[in-house]
């Protein structure tokens, strides 16, 4: 079906700039006329059943009958009876041509109504522009929704022979606290939430594929732990009592392991009263996974498979590009205890080292300490200053002091050793594991250590969960347990260098 179009020459119109204000002011009084003449700015629904992507991968010279698209107006061109617009759906933009005469008098009068940023909703066939561009011829116009905040539009000029872009909404804290607006006009975030879902979906299918159980656990706890953290404290009035927002789930997944699962996990949202920085969020995603009758080497290998198969199935590729380097995620991973990779990287040997000597080693390398600590968050602050941002492939780091890690069960040929790895990748921690501990006398042991470095003033220090250790008493079987921060391994999987953009709503200060 040939028919002659008119060509999109520019994708805005000249007009004289008005302020902020001004642009509301014009579009309430657009909505208000449109009101006035009957038509619905709001409607309650619209046919869709074509979407920009598939038409424009799948198109054919010759024309297809009978689409139907809906989106926001992006770009438009208003003419005399005939006018150009680009229309943005969840899968991309399509250029639509709407022409008086097949849409009608009022459909076309409603049009000159509408502004960039409006939602409406197309019905026509397609074809191809003599430009080349395929495009919707439109024989059927609606408004769904007035659009009464302009958004910001990117502009390109040439200047000295090069493309420039002007008013690109790229300020990041604006981005961050507006991020409706940033999905609007910066596709390319959409493609990382997209790819987070992803990854999201390809752990569980992992998981859910070994026959392990999805749960789900208490977000309000009278006693936090599994962490050596902060939390945040809420009141419960009908109770009158202090709860608190978890800051993990190991312990309750622990319980349910002592109940005879074999295997279960969890996606919980977190929460830690800290610092907010590029891999620090208050408020953020954890997976956790217990499984019994196993230890920190068979989850070790777990880890390889499940990073290295969620790699390829988002990127169809092993290698991700994170923070200027180029990382693989193929197995195996490189195996490093946690006192030789202080030693290659410091020069210093923490071997059966006195909390004394630790001081005075931190101090050597310019560490200033808070007296309050112990042995073990000295070994975290030298291990976190001077290794961890220098394992940019991945590595797991082995084999802690008791002192860092009071859940995790002792080494089987190692004293004062406990089986526990992180996987370090990119410069930052991606997951921690241990061969959980399930001797409650031990376990008492080390919670009421823990209780001592709070009396000395540690407020991330642990605290005794006596219904835990009542758990622990009937019998926990042997376990491997993996915490992976999710947001972090979207991180290194998308290529983004801030949590914040991964997260669609991060918490920022106060506006």
């Amino acid at each position: 079906m040939a028919r002659e179009h008119e060509e999109n020459r520019n994708n805005h119109a000249d007009q004289p700039q008005l302020s902020l204000n001004d642009q509301m002011k014009r579009r309430f009084e657009e909505r208000q006329h449109l009101v006035d003449s009957g038509i619905n700015p709001y409607p309650c629904s619209f046919d869709v059943t074509d979407y920009s992507e598939e038409i424009i991968a799948g198109f054919l010279e010759e024309n297809r009958e009978n689409v139907s698209v809906a989106g926001r107006i992006m770009t438009i061109r208003k003419m005399g009876k005939a006018s150009f617009f680009h229309l943005q759906d969840s899968r991309g933009k399509i250029q639509i041509y709407l022409k008086k005469d097949d849409v009608g008098e009022t459909a076309y009068n409603t049009f000159k109504l509408l502004d960039i940023g409006d939602i409406v909703g197309v019905k026509g066939f397609t074809f191809r522009t003599k430009t080349g561009e395929i495009s919707i011829h439109a024989q059927a116009f609606e408004l769904l929704s007035k659009s009464l905040r302009p958004i910001p539009i990117a502009k390109e000029k040439e200047v000295d022979g090069q493309k420039v872009v002007f008013d690109a909404f790229s300020d990041r804290e604006m981005r961050y606290r507006q991020r409706y607006v940033d999905l609007i006009v910066n596709p390319e975030v959409r493609k990382t939430f997209v790819k987070r879902t992803a990854i999201v979906s390809a752990i569980r299918s992992f998981f859910s594929g070994k026959g392990w159980l999805e749960v789900e656990t208490p977000v309000l706890q009278p006693v936090y732990g599994g962490a050596a953290a902060r939390p945040f404290t809420t009141h419960h009035n009908a109770l009158d009592m202090e709860l608190y927002l978890r800051i993990a789930n190991e312990l309750y997944l622990k319980r349910l392991i002592v109940g005879g699962f074999e295997g279960v996990f969890e996606f919980a949202k977190d929460f830690r009263n800290e610092g907010i920085d590029r891999f620090h969020n208050p408020e953020f995603t954890q997976v956790e996974l217990y499984v019994s009758y196993k230890d920190y080497n068979w989850m070790m290998e777990l880890v390889e498979e499940l990073f290295y198969r969620s790699a390829l199935e988002v990127n169809k590729s092993d290698v991700t590009n994170f923070l200027g380097s180029e990382i693989s995620l193929k197995p195996p991973y490189r195996r490093l205890t946690i006192t030789d990779a202080i030693s290659e990287y410091t020069g210093r040997d923490i071997t059966g080292k006195t909390e004394e000597e630790l001081r005075f080693i931190a101090k050597d390398l310019g560490l200033e300490l808070d007296p309050k600590i112990g042995s073990g968050k000295i070994i975290d602050e030298i291990f976190g200053e001077f290794v961890e941002p220098k394992l940019i492939q991945p590595t797991f780091i082995t084999d802690y002091p008791a002192e860092m890690s009071p859940l995790a069960k002792g080494h089987r040929s190692k004293p004062g050793i406990v089986e526990r790895f992180e996987l370090i990748a990119g410069g930052k921690e991606i997951c921690n594991s241990f061969s959980e501990l399930n001797d409650p006398v031990i376990q008492r042991e080390r919670l009421e250590a823990q209780a001592k470095l709070r009396l000395r003033g540690d407020d991330e220090a642990m605290i005794v969960d006596e219904d835990f250790l009542r758990a622990l008493e009937y019998g926990m079987p042997p376990c491997a347990g993996l915490g992976i921060g999710v947001d972090r391994m979207v991180m290194l999987i998308t290529g983004e260098e801030s949590i914040r953009d991964v997260i669609f709503f991060p918490h920022m200060k106060p506006e």
